[in-house]
This record gives structure tokens, C-alpha cells and sequence, in this order.
């Protein structure tokens, strides 16, 4: 089997960042705006491990690249191509990229590359990568709003290529309509369409609001309060739920709501609260004043009395919370305009609740729900009745949208044809295609119509409902206007953009469950779901109700049950699986049974490639876990899967301080994994300790040169340790039991430790004291004698450390320096003492301060000392030394430091090869002599 390049090294440097940057807002046209899903992978991700997992290595063509010198020169090659296509703006404007990069897949696959099968596809996330790189991808999932996802994302934008919209005059405003262009021009068309029509039906229900000076204005927004009766008997007003008073905290745009309590003109002898708005800071609310509702219980604003939550639940659970309006936000020039109550604003939103609209139930115990415990046990409680009339308008829209397509499509010329869920391709599908992306509009905007939506007081602006994987309770809510700034025309416009580019003809998604795949001559890549951290089924069911509605008739195989379907779900789900135990058991039955079938009829010359997203940890006598992750690899290895690789692929920053001296992991782990040999041997405790001793040093020195971080080399050391473990039948405990996966992993963090260790041998006297006294005290003082008697240990002195400015010795204490306090003005050319330290140290300060370029000039003059070059793979070795000591001992800024200077290390290593020539025209000089 020919090693491809996921086995052996990637650019994660690169990934990671680009991953990170692509949940920037600049991302734009990109195919997650097409609806929501959830736990998505980053696309940049993908797109690298797909072309890694199908392209060789290398070593694996020694009559091409004979040499090691001739294979890094290649991987480099390549990995210069996946550093192209991970930037989002190349990979959207250049297809040069793309063609690079199917060029190399077909020339790893003789001509002929392989189908890519994701069985588990969800937001359609490696499908629509796997088509980009010129692939056939086939995407399955038994959740129908993932596979309506996956069909809008690779199957319906190839089968009209290059055809021009049918919409009246749409056509002739441009002379080429290349790939999605006319397709993408329809829907936005219609959709248009669809707003005005639905505008002149409901607009009514949504007046404008009057300013003071008596103009009127357009309305964003209605902010609401949940309200319950007070439970004081002496009381019994309506007493809002509100979490924070603030409209907005930006400077000089300062708002908030100011309530008081007066006589209600309706009922004399009772109370009422009322809403008005101020804009001075200096009376704002603040602390305990802010808002009514904790986590625990509220306070009423008319006599004070504290209310339990319980009390709350249950005034819901018998239909006794009610709403009451709190201020209307308008649409001023260049700014928001925050408005009291009035009466025709309150009045316009009493509206019927209309008929045939989705009326299922929530599942009681859905995982991460909170509202069913407040009386909301229907869908449609999460809406208000005018939410409910502007969200069926426009379901209805989508189908009188859809007939009009037809028509004009045969007008403009094209046949009637079969339906789209017939594989048809003429006017009648055309016309279903561009009504399946206004339907899933609609659906997400169910995300921004809703009751559940808050204010966001930072952005003036709505804050959706998944915001996270949950339904929480919201006690003030926000009502947006349809029509407003915050419209259905943003998720139209959205479903438009995210189909601007074309993958290839082939490509399918259907609805199945992942255990009945057929997995024949198909290579897998996969992001399957982690145990019981999402529930996709139940959460998902918010926007089936709705796509049911819009898209029944174009979908109807797809969209007939009531609900997504739940029974088949492979998730841990406790609730719907008798009990922990029962839930935990179908997972990992489940789980095994889809990787056996893998394992049995995949095609066996490429690896497949597993995603895995940690989430929940626990602590036992053997160290910190997470349960999923063991359930993971534990079932893989069951299955008959050897693991190759593991790669921790971030979303995130890695070098934030919240992931640096705690247990915070990747966003990702990237296994490839290959099926294990029928005959493979058993082995002991000790025969795989002595494999690991043997194989692991090696393979952490390799990932240490790689572009791998300090923060990742635990997660990526993974790959080889479990490479090992995985490549035997079993291996057996002293006790004659099956080791498991979770003391496996125990063993290759001892290996890890281990080696870390040893490298301390590699280094100077005066790096190997500091590397010791660090490890004690970090850069905290100890005592002279302590160091003294260190110092003597390693063939060196504490005078002579703290003439070299390594650390300071007064008055019977002493401190290491940190890097950001070593001497700006040292000369590393003149010091007779040069140590490993010293030139990391000064790195670091430099790189933080001066930057890249600068930093690389510095370690130029280290390879032109008299007494010889500094070894630089020793000082990267400290780098990741000293990130192992700070994060154990939770010096995250400390960590931090390290990290960076490590992740920088190739591009400082980089700018160091062109420094000679800067340094002489005096751009970098570090000479006091010069100064």
C-alpha cells in the first residue's frame, strides 16, 4: 500500500489558521450561509485532508524521490499546494488552484480517482469539498434537513450549469451565465418576489413607529418581556422577566429602559408596570439592578418579593406566562432609535393564531432544551402568533413561487421534463430546484423569527436562536420585522450566494441511516456524531416542522414523516435508549456495525479519514479522558482499523490563553486509519511498551521539525503511539485481560513525557540548570543555595549565569529573567557563553516586539559566531520543552510564548535565510558596537 501524505505530514500551521479565519464575516459566498447546522467542520479543513488522504507521500514513490533530501523537497511541494488552497480567497477566486491540486489526485490514482463517501454528511461539509477537488462525492445522512442541505450543495447546482434564469428580464442583464450564475440570479429574483408579495398580504400587521418630532419610521424590532403573575398575595401584578434593562453600551449611543410601577387605568386598585426609555449612562442600571431575572429566581418591581423559579415553571406548565412590550427599535438615520410602548404598537401584534401550521410536539426530554420546563411543549409555542402568520406566508409563497418558475421556464424555452425527485432536469425540476433554496430560507429565517431571540446590546442587532446546540428559555425576547433590516431577504440573498460555485456532474445525497451504507469501492471521509454531545434529531426538528410545510410537495419522499426520524439516530441518547447504559450500548453497537461494513467493502488502497470533535472529559485513577474519544478509537480498533495518523485540527487560536494550562483540546481530531491485517500478532504490556520506546522518539522528533505545535504535539502523538497499539489483534494486560484503549493512551503519554525528558541531555550546562530551575519556579524566585547546588550539578555557576543575564542573584534569591526583560542591546556575536536559552529567550522578546523578520535576522547572527553556528533545531526543541513544563503547571502566559515561538519557527527560520543580506544594509542590527 502506497503511504499517502496524511500519514506522514501536513501544513497544520497553515489549516489551523485558515480554519480560524474562516469564521470571519469576510467569508463571504460562504456554503454554511445556505442554512444552519451544527458542529460543522471548517471547509479549509476538509479540503487539506481530503487531498492529503488521496495523494502520495513521497516515500511512497522511491523510484521518483530516491533521497530523503528529494522527498522533503517534494512534500514541501505539495504541502505549498495545500497552503494555497487552504487560503478562502484563493480557493473561491483561482481555479488554478483547484486544477493544481486535481491534477495531483489523478496522478496518485493513475487516472483514475476515487468516488468519496461520507455516511454520516450533515451540513454537507466534505461532500462539497470532495466535488471541488473534482471528485465524486456521495453524501448520505438519515436526517432529511442534512440530506436537503447536501442535495442544495452538490446535487442540484450541477444538473443546471450554465443556465440562464427564467425570471422576466433577469436573462438579458448580462451577456454569460457561467456555472451557478443564472441559477443563483432566479432565486434571488423570486425570492424578491416572494418578499414584496408576502409584504403587501401581512405588511398590516407591522406599522411604523412614530418619532417624537411626529415623523414615522420603519420598525427593526419589537423587544418583549416574559411576565407571570406575582406570587405575593398582597401583589398580584404582572411582573416582568427581564435579564437586562440595556438596549445599547455603545458610547454616546447609550440606551436603556427604565420601568416603573403605576396604577393600572383599567383596574383602579391594581398596579401596572410601564416602559420608558433613557439614554443617560450615569443613571443606567447596573449590578442587581439590571434586569428582574436570575438564575434562580425573580424579583417583582412593585413590592420587591423574591419569586423562585419553580414557582415560574410552573405558572408556565399552566399556560399563565404572558408578554408584554418593552420598547420598539427603529430605524433612524445611520443608527437605531429606541422607543416606548404605544398603544397601536401593542394592538398590531395581537393577531389569531392561523390554522395548518406545524403543531408537533417537543421531545420532552430532548438534550439541552430548557423551554418544555416553562410550558413550551409544542413548536409552535417558540414563536408569537404574528411570527406564526409571517413565517406560513411565506411557506406558502415558496409554493406559488415555485409554479411561477414553471411557467416562465417553459416560457423561456425549456421542456416540462420529470420532477427533481425523479432526476428530472427541465422546467418542472428547475422550477422545484429554485423553490428547495427559497424553502430553506424561509427555514432559517425561523432562526431570526422566533421568540427565543434576544437583543444583542453590543451589535444593536438580533441575536438568533442557535447561537449554540440548544433551545434555552429567553424571558425578553425580540420580535424582528420581516421586512426590516433584519428580513427574510438576508437568508434568501445567503441561499443565493452560498451556490455560486459548480462542482462536477455525479455527485448524489440521499437518506439513509449510516448503518445501512453501502460502502463498495468508495473511500470514506467522515465526521460521525461524538456520543451524546449533540442531539441532531431533536434540534433539527425546529426546522423541519417548516421545510415540511414549504417543500412537502417538492420533496415528498424526504420530507413524509412528521418529524425527523429519531429510532435509528446513532447518538447516545439516554433518554430514548432505556438508561445510560442502554444508550451507550446502541452507540457503540451501532458504531461498530458501520465501520465493520467499512472495514469489509471500502476500498482498501487509501485510508479513510474520522474526524472527532472532543467535548466531555472525565477524570479517573489513570488521568483525564473523554469518554467519546475511547469510544471512538475503542470502536475503530473493534472494527478492524489500524490507526495511521491523528491530526488535531483548531478552529480556534491555539495559543489562547483559555486552551493553554488546562485541559482545553483541539476543536478537531483528524484519524486516518487502515484496515488491519486478518493475521495481525497479539503482544503483552510489555512487548507494547517496548514497541512504543522503540518507534515513538523518532516519530515525536519528526512531528517537533513539522510545522506542529507545541500545544498539538500531545493530540498529534497520538497518531504514532496508537499506529502501534492498533497494528496488534491485542494486547493483553499482566492479568491475562484485554488492555483498553484508555490505559493504551496512558502509556504513550509516559512514552511522551519520556522523550520530552530525555532531551534535556541534548542541551549546554547552562540551558540544562535553567530548564531545572524553570521547572521548580517557573519565573518565580528560590534561594541562592538551591541554585547554587543545582548550578554545581551541571558544570556551571549562578555568578557566571547572572553576568550572562540568564537570571538574577541578590541577597540570597534568585529569578530567572523572563524573555520579555532580557537586554535589548545584547550582542550574540560578542557573548563568549552563548547558551540554547539565551537564544530562545532573546527570539521570543524580539519576535513579540519587532516580528518575524526581525526575529530571523537575530538568528542569522547566530550562525556566523566564531565558535560556531547555534544549533536551531535545539532551541525549537526547548521551545517545545518548556511549553510541556508551563502548561502542566498552568503558566499560561508562559505557555503562550512558547507556542508562538514555536508555530513561527519555520517562517522565522525563513526570514533568518534572507537576513546576511538585510543585516549588511543595516535594516536588522543587533551590535552595541554599531549603536
Amino acid at each position: 500500500m502506497k503511504r499517502k501524505l496524511i500519514e506522514v505530514a501536513l501544513p497544520l500551521e497553515t489549516i489551523n489558521r485558515e480554519s480560524a479565519r474562516e469564521k470571519e464575516p469576510f467569508t463571504r459566498n460562504h456554503p454554511r450561509s445556505l442554512h444552519i447546522w451544527w458542529a460543522r467542520r471548517p471547509h479549509t479543513a476538509a479540503r487539506a485532508v481530503l487531498f492529503a488522504q488521496l495523494v502520495d507521500d513521497p516515500s511512497a514513490r522511491p523510484e521518483e524521490f530516491p533521497t530523503d533530501e528529494a522527498q522533503r523537497a517534494e512534500r514541501e511541494r505539495l504541502h505549498a499546494l495545500i497552503r494555497r488552497m487552504s487560503v478562502w480567497e484563493a480557493s473561491w477566486n483561482d481555479p488554478s488552484v483547484w486544477t493544481a491540486a486535481h491534477r495531483e489526485i489523478v496522478k496518485s490514482s493513475d487516472g483514475n480517482p476515487p468516488r468519496i463517501f461520507d455516511p454520516f454528511a450533515g451540513g454537507g461539509t466534505i461532500p462539497l469539498e470532495a466535488q471541488r477537488l473534482g471528485l465524486e462525492a456521495y453524501a448520505s445522512d438519515l436526517n432529511p434537513v442534512a440530506v436537503l442541505i447536501n442535495k442544495a450543495l452538490v446535487e442540484i447546482p450541477p444538473r443546471f450549469r450554465d443556465q440562464l434564469p427564467v425570471f422576466p428580464g433577469v436573462a438579458e442583464s448580462k451577456t454569460t451565465w457561467m456555472g451557478a450564475e443564472g441559477l443563483a440570479a432566479d432565486v434571488r429574483a423570486y425570492g424578491t418576489w416572494m418578499r414584496e408579495e408576502a409584504e403587501r398580504r401581512i405588511g398590516k400587521l407591522y406599522p411604523e413607529a412614530t418619532f417624537p418630532d411626529g415623523s414615522k419610521g420603519p420598525v427593526t424590532a419589537w423587544i418583549w418581556a416574559r411576565t407571570v403573575t406575582c406570587a405575593n398575595p398582597a401583589c398580584g401584578i404582572e411582573m416582568p422577566l427581564v435579564r437586562s434593562w440595556w438596549l445599547s453600551k455603545k458610547t454616546g449611543k447609550e440606551a436603556y429602559i427604565v420601568p416603573s410601577v403605576v396604577a393600572d387605568p383599567a383596574h383602579a386598585s391594581k398596579l401596572r408596570v410601564e416602559f420608558a426609555i433613557d439614554h443617560d449612562p450615569a443613571k443606567g442600571p447596573a449590578g442587581a439592578s439590571d434586569g428582574t431575572v436570575g438564575r434562580t429566581g425573580a424579583t417583582c418591581l412593585a413590592c420587591h418579593a423574591s419569586v423562585d423559579l419553580k414557582y415560574v415553571r410552573a405558572e408556565g406548565q399552566k399556560g399563565r406566562l404572558r408578554q408584554q412590550l418593552m420598547a420598539v427599535v427603529a430605524e433612524g438615520r445611520r443608527q437605531r432609535i429606541y422607543l416606548p410602548p404605544t398603544p397601536d404598537q401593542v394592538e398590531a401584534a395581537v393577531v389569531d393564531q392561523p390554522t395548518d401550521i406545524p403543531d408537533a410536539g417537543i421531545p420532552p426530554k430532548a438534550p439541552s432544551f430548557r423551554v418544555q420546563a416553562y410550558g413550551m411543549t409544542k413548536w409552535t409555542d417558540l414563536f408569537t402568533n404574528r411570527q406564526l402568520a409571517a413565517l406560513a406566508t411565506f411557506s406558502d409563497l415558496v409554493g406559488e413561487a415555485r409554479d411561477r418558475i414553471e411557467r416562465d421556464a417553459l416560457a423561456a424555452g425549456q421542456q416540462e421534463g420529470p420532477r427533481l425527485e425523479s432526476d428530472g432536469n427541465g422546467a418542472a425540476a428547475y422550477a422545484d430546484a429554485v423553490a428547495t433554496y427559497l424553502g430553506l430560507a424561509v427555514s432559517r429565517y425561523a432562526d431570526l423569527s422566533n421568540a427565543i431571540c434576544s437583543w444583542n446590546q453590543t451589535n444593536e442587532n438580533v441575536r438568533a436562536l442557535f447561537a449554540r446546540q440548544a433551545v434555552p428559555m429567553a424571558w425578553d425576547f425580540v420580535e424582528a420585522c420581516p421586512f426590516g433590516q433584519v428580513s427574510i431577504a438576508g437568508p434568501i440573498e445567503s441561499a443565493a450566494a452560498s451556490i455560486s460555485l459548480v462542482g462536477p456532474d455525479g455527485s448524489s445525497a440521499r437518506q439513509q441511516p449510516a448503518q445501512a451504507a453501502d460502502f463498495s469501492e468508495a473511500v470514506l471521509s467522515t465526521d460521525p456524531p461524538y456520543y451524546d454531545n449533540i442531539g441532531y434529531s431533536d434540534l433539527s426538528d425546529f426546522f423541519y416542522v417548516w421545510q415540511r410545510r414549504a417543500l412537502r410537495a417538492i420533496h415528498p419522499k424526504l420530507l413524509s414523516t412528521m418529524l425527523v426520524p429519531k429510532s435509528e439516530e446513532l447518538v447516545a441518547n439516554q433518554y430514548r435508549h432505556h438508561g445510560k447504559e442502554g444508550a451507550k450500548a446502541f452507540f457503540e453497537d451501532g458504531f461498530r456495525n458501520v465501520f465493520t461494513q467499512a472495514r469489509s467493502s471500502a476500498r482498501a488502497d487509501y485510508p479513510i479519514t474520522v474526524y472527532y470533535a472532543f467535548k466531555q472529559s472525565e477524570d479517573s485513577n489513570e488521568g483525564t479522558s473523554s469518554s467519546g474519544w475511547e469510544t471512538l478509537l475503542d470502536g475503530m480498533i473493534k472494527s478492524g482499523w489500524s490507526i495511521t495518523s491523528t491530526w488535531p485540527i483548531r478552529s480556534e487560536r491555539s495559543t489562547r490563553a483559555v486552551g493553554l494550562g488546562t485541559n482545553a483540546l483541539a476543536s478537531s481530531i483528524v484519524l486516518s486509519l487502515r484496515p488491519r491485517p486478518d493475521d495481525a500478532p497479539t503482544t503483552d504490556r510489555r512487548g507494547l511498551i517496548s514497541a512504543l520506546q522503540a518507534e515513538l522518539p523518532d516519530a515525536l522528533r519528526r512531528l517537533q521539525q513539522a510545522a506542529i505545535a507545541p500545544v498539538d504535539l500531545p493530540q498529534a502523538a497520538i497518531g504514532p503511539g496508537m499506529a502501534v497499539f492498533s497494528r496488534y489483534a491485542k494486547v493483553l494486560e499482566p492479568d491475562g485481560s484485554r488492555m483498553t484503549v484508555r490505559s493504551a493512551l496512558a502509556r504513550i503519554n509516559e512514552i511522551l513525557d519520556q522523550v520530552v525528558g530525555e532531551q534535556e541531555g541534548d542541551f549546554d550546562p547552562t540551558t540544562r540548570f535553567a530548564i531545572a530551575w524553570y521547572r521548580q519556579h517557573g519565573y518565580n524566585t528560590g534561594t541562592f543555595g538551591d541554585a547554587d547546588n543545582l548550578a554545581r550539578a551541571r558544570n556551571t555557576s549562578v555568578e557566571r549565569m547572572d553576568r550572562d543575564a540568564i537570571l538574577t542573584s541578590r541577597a540570597g534569591k534568585v529569578t530567572l529573567i523572563r524573555p520579555a526583560d532580557t537586554p535589548a542591546d545584547y550582542d550574540v556575536l560578542a557573548d563568549e557563553h552563548t547558551s540554547t536559552w539565551e537564544v530562545l529567550h532573546h527570539t521570543i522578546r524580539i519576535l513579540e516586539t519587532e516580528g518575524v523578520p526581525a526575529a530571523g535576522a537575530f538568528l542569522a547572527t547566530t550562525q556566523s559566531r566564531p565558535d560556531g553556528a547555534i544549533d536551531l533545531d535545539l532551541v525549537k526543541e526547548l521551545a517545545f520543552l518548556l511549553f510541556s513544563v508551563a502548561e502542566k503547571n498552568g503558566w499560561a502566559k508562559d505557555a503562550i510564548s512558547f507556542n508562538a515561538v514555536a508555530q513561527s519557527w519555520g517562517d522565522v527560520v525563513d526570514a533568518s535565510k534572507a537576513a546576511p543580506a538585510a543585516h549588511e544594509q543595516g535594516e536588522f542590527d543587533f551590535s552595541a558596537e554599531d549603536d
